[in-house]
């Protein structure tokens, strides 16, 4: 009976032992798993590193692509503006008239001189323009009005303006004829000659009179 006590308490203990070692191998699995899905929370936020790489990398992507497309832009617009900036306007493309625009009651005489672009394409013009009258004693230089100048690109078939001051003969004598007029445009070295479409005469003066005054490029419209 003492036999059996002790058999079945030594089976007892082996129970309990191998129980715990059930227990124990069970814990050892669940610990090894653990790690296996903190590897795996790793692998997860790995992506997310990679994703964050793959912003960086689009990022980069988008910045270079819009760099790029504003480099581009940015270059197109400016060799655009150069390339259409427009040469200066010269003489020979250039339909010079004059015609009389005094109005009555005034003190002084005006002339306005048309400057029309024919080339067929645009130019730029701006500035005075030279002008002589030739006259029976002599050519005689116009002096610039002080006007600020403008300098505006003239379209094709476009007419630009500038205005002529002068005083009138009033003093009844023939005073100084004038015979034609001589008009150069600015920074041309060529000039036209045009017929004087004002009055016949210019007082005679000392020097000391109003003297003949010009206008810039754009001063006097058609109808000044």
């Amino acid at each position: 009976m003492r036999v059996h006590k002790l058999t079945l308490a030594a089976l007892a203990v082996l129970a309990g032992v191998s129980l715990t070692a059930c227990q124990s191998g069970g814990a050892a699995n669940t610990g090894q798993s653990q790690p296996s899905s903190v590897a795996s929370g790793s692998t997860a936020s790995s992506p997310a590193g990679g994703s964050t790489t793959g912003a960086s990398g689009q990022n980069g992507g988008t910045a270079t692509g819009g760099q790029g497309t504003g480099g581009q832009t940015t270059a197109a617009g400016t060799t655009a503006a150069g390339t259409t900036k427009a040469a200066e306007c010269r003489t020979e493309a250039l339909g010079i008239t004059a015609v009389d625009r005094t109005i009555t009651g005034d003190t002084g005489g005006t002339v306005v001189v048309e400057l029309k672009n024919r080339s067929g394409r645009a130019c730029t013009i701006g500035g005075y323009a030279g002008v002589d009258l030739q006259t029976s004693a002599g050519a005689l230089s116009a002096q610039r009005s002080g006007e600020p100048v403008v300098r505006a690109v003239l379209k094709s078939g476009a007419s630009t303006y500038f205005g002529i001051s002068y005083p009138t003969n009033t003093s009844g004598g023939s005073g100084v004829r004038i015979t034609g007029l001589v008009v150069t445009p600015p920074d041309e070295p060529h000039s036209v000659t045009l017929r004087w479409p004002g009055a016949g005469s210019l007082p005679v003066t000392d020097g000391s009179g109003t003297p003949v005054k010009v206008g810039p490029i754009g001063s006097a419209g058609q109808g000044d």
